[in-house]
């Protein structure tokens, strides 16, 4: 058996339950959208080359190993630099950063690319992945197994190292809009 997959092989689904239809994917949209979420730019790269998006998806997985799930659109230039550097770094925004969130959503015109990086100041820990100064916390991570899930990528990773800010607001999205949420 390859031990390199950790998924439980001898469970099978509730076989009444797997002939129900799913909602659609407009129906799931609108249903997320009521699902307050902490903003992040997941960002990437070396000397050569950076990348980065705005996501909301991102989830703590253990403590113990220290571990984050984070899940990355195939199609964006982000998830190739993930593949081929192994390290990504999570930057969770502060409320006073939503020039950051926007920037790395495509939401200012003429912005995309190496440009967004001109929103915030920018250095690196220690995989090298770009790192928020001034984010709420940066978790720098290495990527130690990548799952395949439809449009998406989700990079399992370890923490190498983290940094936080112990003053701001934080920055959430909910029903279309980001918000900000006092300490």
């Amino acid at each position: 058996m390859n031990q390199h997959i950790n998924q439980l092989l001898d469970w099978t689904p509730n076989a009444e339950l797997s002939e129900k239809s799913m909602v659609s994917a407009d129906e799931h949209r609108n249903g997320m959208r009521h699902f307050a979420m902490g903003v992040s730019t997941i960002t990437s790269g070396d000397d050569k080359a950076r990348a980065g998006l705005t996501a909301t998806a991102v989830c703590s997985v253990t403590a113990d190993p220290p571990r984050l799930v984070v899940f990355v659109n195939k199609g964006v230039y982000a998830s190739e630099l993930i593949l081929k550097s192994g390290a990504l770094c999570v930057n969770v925004l502060a409320g006073d950063q939503e020039d950051v969130a926007k920037a790395f959503a495509g939401m200012i015109k003429d912005v995309q690319g190496e440009s967004r990086f001109e929103f915030g100041t920018w250095d690196n820990l220690t995989t090298g992945a770009p790192a928020l100064q001034g984010a709420l916390a940066n978790f720098d991570c290495r990527v130690v197994k990548v799952f395949d899930e439809s449009t998406h990528h989700a990079f399992l990773c370890e923490v190498l190292a983290t940094r936080e800010r112990q003053d701001g607001e934080a920055l959430i999205y909910l029903n279309g809009g980001f918000r900000q949420i006092p300490q």
